[in-house]
């Protein structure tokens, strides 16, 4: 039998109230928070760490995969379209997208995919900044740690940072953690991806007067045009590398599995900077990974479960689309009923946490799919507190008058 330690009784202070609540400093909270804000409602993003993006900028993948769907065609604009161009506001690292944003031919696009590389540092700050623009209240080293829930409805967010201990009091909830975290504490119903995480930690390193980055473990590229092999004049002169250590799988989930899968990435990346640095000694790392690069770990359950299968299907409640960064010619829809649940009216999720089963999880967790969900829950947030009973005929306006591309054609 497990010791435990029966807590005193405490009351906590409502330190802060608004409409909507988004958890998670990611792109898709990013995304979220800047929709809700720009409909009018009163925003407070919450961020574990002290600087915005998540995996795209702590986590060094800072690869903006593609908005088309590998044959030319743009598939998502709106937010999704917008963050692209602010990662690459100073300049792009590595593939500036000319064919998209200079008016290039079909077969232009068709042999260029719609994405960039971008620099990490520039894009977080340069997200804050869009933020603050638009009254966005950030708590950054700020955890929810809990939630009040009455008649199917979260009330209040209780939150831990330097301050203590305290509860936001809340109109809607949108749930941006990545895992999930809002939905288990509300007592919804979530899924654990069922092949866990595998092993990496990227970095960026300078040697022979250039500063690069290496995808140190699972890359996140577009196979057809991006190279996996160092290349003098290549793009992203890095190999790739299915995973540091084959026997590691973590959940994400589990706070000492997350601590042992990072020293161990932290000891493979040690040994790899030290082998380089017996035949080249100008090779020194500048910044790596500053939190764990989980890919897929607990999700919603929601209303609908998106598939594979689903590719170029008809959905009468799409918030908007993506393509697959694998491979050319997928287009998805992605349903409403895939953000929220029936159990939490006023709750919807963003990014990694919506729902799909594990092979779309693959598709639907990356960058632009993310900023796609985070400004549909965003905009949702700013029509009602009762997402099972939203008149999506309203969200869809209101998302085609935000320039998001609702349908393939």
């Amino acid at each position: 039998m497990e010791k435990v330690i029966v807590e005193k009784e405490r009351q906590t202070k409502i330190g802060l109230s608004c409409d909507v609540l988004v958890a998670g400093g990611g792109i898709a909270g990013i995304a979220a928070a800047v929709a809700a804000a720009r409909n009018g409602k009163k925003v407070v993003l919450l961020e574990r760490e002290y600087v915005l993006g998540g995996m795209a900028t702590l986590g060094l993948v800072t690869i903006y995969l593609p908005l088309c769907d590998g044959e030319g065609n743009q598939l998502i604009f709106g937010i999704g379209e917008e963050l692209l161009k602010l990662s690459i506001k100073h300049g792009a690292e590595e593939n500036y997208p000319s064919a998209w944003l200079n008016g290039g031919t079909l077969e232009e696009r068709k042999k260029n995919r719609y994405l960039t590389q971008f620099n990490p540092h520039l894009f977080a700050l340069e997200a804050e900044a869009l933020l603050q623009t638009l009254g966005v209240t950030i708590l950054y080293g700020t955890l929810a740690c809990g939630v009040a829930v009455e008649s199917e409805k979260i009330t209040a967010v209780f939150v831990e940072n330097k301050s203590g201990r305290s509860a936001i009091a809340v109109e809607t909830v949108i749930d941006s953690t990545g895992d999930a975290d809002i939905c288990h504490m509300a007592g919804v119903k979530t899924a654990l991806h069922e092949g866990g995480n595998r092993l990496a930690s990227w970095y960026y390193y300078y040697s022979g007067g250039k500063v690069r980055l290496k995808m140190f473990g699972l890359a996140d590229i577009a196979p057809d045009r991006m190279p996996q092999e160092k290349n003098d004049g290549g793009v992203i002169c890095a190999k790739k590398v299915e995973s540091l250590d084959d026997s590691i799988r973590f959940s994400g989930v589990e706070g000492a599995e997350l601590s042992r899968a990072v020293i161990a990435s932290h000891g493979k990346m040690l040994e790899d900077i030290l082998k380089h640095r017996e035949t080249d000694g100008s090779y020194v790392p500048v910044t790596m990974s500053m939190i764990p690069l989980v890919r897929m770990s607990r999700r919603l359950v929601g209303v609908y479960t998106l598939d594979v299968i689903e590719n170029r299907v008809h959905m009468p409640d799409s918030i908007g689309m993506t393509g697959d960064c694998r491979k050319r010619g997928p287009v998805y829809e992605i349903p409403f009923r895939t953000l929220y649940t029936i159990e939490i009216k006023n709750l919807l999720v963003a990014g990694r946490d919506i729902s799909v089963t594990d092979a779309m999880w693959d598709i639907t967790r990356v960058i632009p799919a993310c900023a796609v969900t985070g400004e549909a829950a965003g905009t949702a947030a700013s029509l009602t507190d009762d997402f099972p009973g939203l008149d999506i005929g309203a969200l869809q306006e209101r998302l085609l008058a935000q320039n998001v591309k609702l349908h393939f054609e």
